[in-house]
């Protein structure tokens, strides 16, 4: 749970400028059965540990099945969804996609923010172009050899959806979970076996999203490393072996 709260606290420090308010949310998984979400309203920068919601995995990942869900049904299925049911703040409108990503393997942390440089390239009409490919070595080796993407959908159980099959998309592709997801005109899910790593994706993901939008000011446009490139940074010994070292809670 200390982890936890210290992702919470950490992603939430002004410094960063990923959230403001009650922006953003963060998970972890406890066990094969349960999890822990942000519940609503909450910030981040102050959360403490009776702010997260304990949650049963199977109950909330029924709604991916369900059809449309009216708010009713969603409210009444987060309830049912407690392990414990005197709890009484309501998780996250968006614990489904957390529940979601936290079932892919080797994602224990899950951290989405609202990053003022990202959304600046999430909000405009050049998305997800501006965001696709590598632009240098250290971007490939925390965010992986490309991003995932899903387009403005509500929060909710229609957005759950949405990052299922783009993150599907890619596991087919690239044989592998995406490290981080970005969502138009909303913001970014960093996926991660620790803290860490969640913390290390999020700031690798403004450092790039500042640099595009300062090539993008400069003209001529963005110049992104080729596929082979990318391929072969994340294959060096070498670079596995930051990746690895980089990804440990400290």
């Amino acid at each position: 749970m200390q982890d936890l709260v210290s992702l919470s606290n950490r992603l939430g420090d002004p410094v960063l400028d990923a959230v403001i308010l009650g922006e953003g949310n963060t998970s972890a998984r406890v066990d094969a059965q349960t999890f822990l979400v942000k519940g609503s309203g909450c910030q981040l920068q102050t959360m403490q540990a009776a702010d997260f919601v304990h949650l049963r995995f199977d109950t909330i990942l029924s709604l991916l099945d369900r059809g449309s869900v009216d708010e009713a049904t969603l409210s009444a299925v987060y309830e049912q969804a407690k392990v414990d049911p005197t709890q009484k703040r309501r998780p996250s409108v968006e614990a489904l996609f957390h529940a979601v990503c936290l079932s892919l393997p080797g994602v224990n942390f899950v951290a989405h923010s609202h990053a003022t440089a990202v959304n600046a390239l999430n909000c405009g009409k050049l998305w997800p172009h501006s965001l696709a490919g590598r632009l240098f070595p250290d971007e490939a080796v925390v965010l992986g050899p490309e991003s995932a993407y899903v387009p403005y959908v509500d929060p909710g159980v229609v957005l759950a959806r949405e990052i299922r099959d783009s993150i599907e998309r890619y596991r087919a592709e690239w044989g592998a979970v995406p490290k981080v997801v970005y969502m138009q005109n909303h913001g970014l899910i960093a996926l991660g076996a620790s803290p860490t790593e969640c913390l290390n994706i999020t700031a690798m993901a403004i450092k790039a999203a500042r640099i595009r939008a300062t090539a993008l000011q400069a003209g001529g446009g963005i110049a992104t490393l080729d596929r082979g490139t990318v391929l072969h940074l994340l294959g060096r010994p070498d670079e596995k072996y930051r990746q690895a070292v980089l990804a440990v809670t400290r």
